[in-house]
């Protein structure tokens, strides 16, 4: 992998992060006003799921691989 695209991983990294921060704050705040749409909560949470998932993916790219 070359430095360019290392660098490229970590700022795709850095924003999926970030999207996954934003989506925690929203669905907190959603929950926590009043009649919140319990459908919508679900899909944010969903959203975060696959962040999480498109963030480790990313992760394991930076990685090195180990031999034992």
């Amino acid at each position: 992998m070359t430095d360019e695209d290392e660098r490229a991983l970590r700022e795709q990294l850095a924003r999926l992060q970030q999207e996954h921060r934003d989506l925690d704050a929203a669905i907190a705040a959603l929950i926590a006003s009043p009649g919140a749409d319990v459908i919508q909560v679900q899909r944010l949470k969903k959203r975060k799921l696959v962040l999480r998932d498109k963030i480790r993916a990313v992760e394991d790219q930076l990685t090195p691989d180990i031999i034992a």
